[in-house]
């Protein structure tokens, strides 16, 4: 029988529900900063995150290329603008409802980086294994945030000056890496082989092998050009590539030294992307030897690239960073102050050069003090910032408009930022549905015409865009079908007004309050339900925090701080 079980972390309510209710996002226009784009698309979002990524689920659903989050690290300690510990089983449980939106919000080539440490890093690789596939693991970088000399308590056992980065694709056969490049140098093309007389020719490993004696054959250092010989030690990694001069050494020439003596050259046929046909191999020249060099060519299409002008190597991105000083001096990057776990700008622009590119959206659901979005904002990419608490007002929202106005921290020297750009403010309406003195369920007061359908459509999955003409296309599903929300007692006779604009082929749902009885099967394509009851089932209503309370990250200290200033409990 096959067993289906797989590998999964497990903790006490794992298996609860948590059915979140999808808000509409409210503009604040006062609070906007979009005269110099009023169609700007960055948004700025003030609320509990978990709340506010279900508000951005149905329009942003596969269109995010970047998330960068620095989640709670539930380390215990209290954070100046946030709430005290959770129990461990629920930091998991509230991270993997976010983790599971996440990754509905990222593009079919997105990534996302998540910053933590090892308070709950490990545990929070398991769960992303499991959320995202173990196989869309990218990689984990290794960050330095602080001097390794530092201490930032006395009665600390351990010194902790690295954080990991884990970061995951959703495909990651699609993920384009923005690696670093370099030019293609010329540099250790430096060799000449002189064949003096032919040499011995036989067949090996199915090739033709010329043999060369040590006195038929002349190896000379020349001026670096591209016709040139490279020189390469046949070891290690080198001797598994498939079909390579490196594996052909291993299996063929290594032992031959008994039978060709020492110091011999092999010239073997069929090798190589250099256009040459052959490759220069050497064998051992001591009887204790094993190993033996090779010498290639520029490859043709490097050779192409050089001659035109256009050729670079792509570098492999390193998993491990120091920015223990960036860490120390940020504090107050952006014109605001942020104590403890604020993110340096240059981090964050490292991050977003290899996964993002101009244009591209970016989110951060647990912004903090708004590195990620200045960064993004002065690095001409849309995002979207989600933080809760007040700091939403007094840190985030006045970092960026510090930006707008030409902030000079961080990165702006390095990508000569003048200031420009633009943000929405917005504010998670409140519940849709809420109990009257009674315990009766009703729509929250709150709630206009316009609020209600826009609300109504997006828990039924329609896209709120009313029709300037016909008053009951307020929202738009699939093809043909619509949605019209209203508080009205529906009748007949309204009904059948409804019906008669109506062209063949359109469906039609209405959401009221109240209708004549026998009005369901009136019409087959028109469906009628009740508001609220429609909708009870559904999700958690009345429900306006999921705070997973966050915990103060380990500070990083200023690198001027004396050492008194740097003993901070952790």
């Amino acid at each position: 029988m096959a067993n289906n079980q797989k590998l999964e972390l497990t903790w006490i309510g794992k298996d609860k529900e948590i059915k979140i209710e999808p808000r509409i996002l409210i503009e604040d226009k006062e609070k906007s900063n979009c005269k110099n784009d009023p169609n700007t698309e960055n948004m700025l979002i003030h609320g509990d995150n978990l709340l506010a990524l279900k508000a951005l689920e149905s329009k942003y659903a596969g269109k995010v290329k970047c998330i960068y989050i620095d989640p709670p690290y539930n380390t215990g300690n209290a954070f100046e603008y946030y709430d005290d510990n959770r129990e461990h089983s629920i930091w998991l449980n509230l991270m993997r409802s976010r983790l599971i939106i996440l990754r509905n919000l990222l593009a079919p080539d997105g990534v996302l980086c998540c910053q933590i440490d090892d308070s709950e890093g490990f545990y929070l690789k398991v769960l992303l294994d499991e959320i995202f596939g173990r196989d869309n693991y990218l990689v984990t970088l290794y960050i330095q945030v602080r001097y390794t000399n530092k201490t930032l308590a006395e009665d600390s056992d351990y010194q902790k000056v690295i954080e990991q980065c884990h970061v995951y694709s959703k495909d990651r056969t699609a993920v384009k890496l923005n690696r670093p490049t370099e030019e293609y140098s010329l540099e250790k093309f430096r060799w000449k082989i002189i064949e003096k007389c032919p040499g011995k020719k036989i067949k090996l490993g199915g090739k033709d092998v010329e043999i060369f004696k040590p006195e038929q054959y002349e190896i000379v250092e020349v001026n670096s050009n591209i016709d040139g010989l490279k020189e390469t030690w046949a070891t290690g990694s080198l001797t598994r590539v498939k079909a390579s001069a490196g594996e052909f050494f291993e299996l063929y020439l290594s032992d031959r030294k008994d039978i060709d003596g020492l110091g011999v050259l092999y010239k073997v046929s069929g090798i190589g992307e250099d256009g040459l046909g052959y490759r220069y191999i050497s064998g051992p020249k001591k009887p204790t030897a094993k190993k033996g060099k090779f010498y290639s060519g520029v490859p043709m299409k490097r050779r192409a690239e050089i001659n035109s002008g256009t050729s670079v190597k792509y570098k492999p991105v390193s998993n491990f960073y120091d920015f223990s000083g960036a860490f120390g001096n940020c504090r107050l990057e952006g014109g605001v102050g942020f104590k403890g776990g604020k993110k340096p700008e240059v981090m964050i622009k490292q991050i977003l050069e290899y996964y993002t590119n101009v244009g591209d959206l970016v989110l951060d659901s647990f912004l903090g003090s708004a590195s990620t979005i200045a960064v993004a904002h002065k690095m001409n990419r849309r995002y979207i910032g989600i933080e809760m608490g007040d700091h939403a007002y007094t840190l985030c929202k006045t970092r960026l408009d510090n930006v707008i106005a030409g902030d000079k921290t961080g990165i702006s020297k390095a990508v000569n930022w003048q200031g420009g750009g633009a943000y929405k403010f917005y504010e998670l309406a409140p519940t849709l549905i809420s109990k009257d003195e009674f315990g009766e369920y009703i729509i929250n007061k709150s709630y206009d015409a316009e609020m209600l359908s826009s609300a109504v459509a997006l828990h039924e999955g329609f896209t709120f865009a009313p029709d300037s003409e016909i008053f009951w296309k307020q929202a738009k599903g699939n093809e043909n079908s619509y949605l019209f929300v209203t508080t009205k007692h529906i009748n007949a006779a309204y009904l059948d007004s409804i019906k008669s604009t109506m062209q063949e082929g359109e469906y039609l749902i209405i959401a009221c309050k109240s209708y004549e009885s026998g009005l369901e099967k009136l019409y087959p394509n028109i469906t009628i339900k009740k508001i609220p009851q429609m909708l009870l089932n559904r999700c958690e209503f009345d429900h306006d925090n999921y705070n997973l309370n966050i915990v103060n990250p380990p500070v990083y200290k200023d690198e001027n701080d004396d050492e008194e200033e740097d003993e901070c409990d952790e």
